[in-house]
């Protein structure tokens, strides 16, 4: 198989991550999902134990770990049988922070980057808005300087953490009439007066928070700044990329399991005198299933090798996005089309994986954006 990237200390960090996943998070998933959130306790000890900076500064409490580290930490978290929680836990590590790592001055890092890597504070990203996804040049928030500080009016939606966060990194134009040109980023603090959140009830990810934003002339001091005013769009394009490896290895990692579950169930149950994994027409749809992982799977890999070697990898890690985000729809839908009935119930892990994924196809940048990209990069 094509792992020879993972060393002893990606393995030593996979053995860890599998004993704390089974032990401090799969046994609480279905109450945090009953309830639509996930304390912060849990937080605080994948603080402790080092995972909520894998990959930032060693001089701010990270590890410095390589993209490797990035792909162990995905694809264990995703097997904690909730993608809520997964969601909430990569939108703090790889999906938000790392513009504050990257992007953030020295003060802002020693304020925010220490707390969020030890999990005293949450955060996470707010771009999307009700018209403007994938878009993200069509955002319309506005961020208008008023002396020594921004005054943020608009709304966001969708977001991940929107409503538990402590900070959120929010995108909005500085300089509207300059389109992509024109966006910038914030840090802006749970409770800031005129900021306020609501919380949206959603399809799958029920144990995460996603949330509504409203900005209300939102007074945020200059030194909440993240980077260089009007080079938001470009710090947002950067760790998309990051953002769509982490989903491609988490669609694959839930694939993993929707199978093993799969096969565990088709070699148990019964049907007409025989194992339902003994019937021809099962063997084959499994074994079709174990091809579409293990290609999803290499192209996540190959993805991970270039971008570890300084290649441009634009064009793979859209192929790889949008083939693993249909992969993970369509094998959710095949085995539970095996688990028959049962698995349209609650007490059957596929019923929540069915429901949970399908927002891979959407979320982190739709397939129909992928291809496009894709298209563009061929010169078509």
């Amino acid at each position: 198989m094509y792992r020879d990237m993972f060393k002893d200390e990606h393995n030593i960090l996979r053995e860890s991550l599998k004993k704390f996943v089974a032990n401090e998070i799969v046994p609480h998933v279905d109450q945090w999902e009953e309830e639509g959130s996930i304390p912060k306790d849990l937080f605080l000890k994948m603080g402790k134990m080092g995972y909520l900076g894998i990959r930032h500064p060693v001089e701010y409490g990270g590890s410095g770990g390589d993209i490797f580290m990035t792909l162990v930490l995905a694809e264990e978290i995703a097997r904690c049988r909730s993608a809520g929680v997964m969601a909430s836990v990569t939108m703090h590590t790889d999906m938000a922070s790392p513009h504050l790592a990257r992007e953030g001055n020295e003060e802002q890092k020693q304020k925010y980057l220490t707390r969020i890597i030890d999990g005293e504070t949450r955060c996470g990203i707010a771009v999307t808005e009700p018209d403007a996804g994938s878009d993200v040049a069509g955002i319309r928030t506005t961020a208008r300087r008023d002396g020594d500080s921004y005054l943020l009016n608009g709304s966001k939606t969708f977001i991940t953490n929107g409503y538990s966060a402590e900070i959120l990194f929010v995108a909005a134009k500085t300089s509207p009439k300059a389109g992509h040109r024109g966006i910038s980023m914030f840090i802006v603090e749970k409770g800031t007066p005129g900021f306020s959140t609501k919380k949206l009830n959603k399809m799958g990810w029920l144990a995460s928070d996603t949330a509504e934003l409203t900005f209300e002339d939102c007074r945020i001091p200059i030194e909440n700044r993240l980077g260089d005013e009007d080079r938001g769009f470009y710090y947002i394009m950067n760790n998309f990329q990051d953002e769509r490896l982490v989903i491609s290895a988490i669609c694959v990692s839930h694939a993993q399991q929707a199978m093993e579950d799969t096969i565990a169930y088709a070699q148990a149950r019964q049907t007409f005198g025989k194992n339902l994994s003994d019937h021809q027409a099962i063997r084959h749809k499994l074994a079709d299933i174990a091809i579409q992982i293990e290609a999803g799977r290499q192209l996540v890999y190959h993805a991970a090798r270039m971008y570890h070697r300084g290649l441009d990898w634009s064009k793979e890690i859209s192929i790889c996005k949008a083939f693993c985000a249909e992969m993970i729809n369509r094998v959710a839908y095949d085995c539970l089309q095996i688990h028959g009935g049962f698995g349209y119930m609650k007490e059957y892990p596929i019923e929540r994986m069915y429901r949970d994924v399908r927002v891979w196809s959407i979320g982190g940048g739709a397939t129909e954006v992928m291809k496009n990209d894709i298209a563009k990069r061929m010169d078509i």
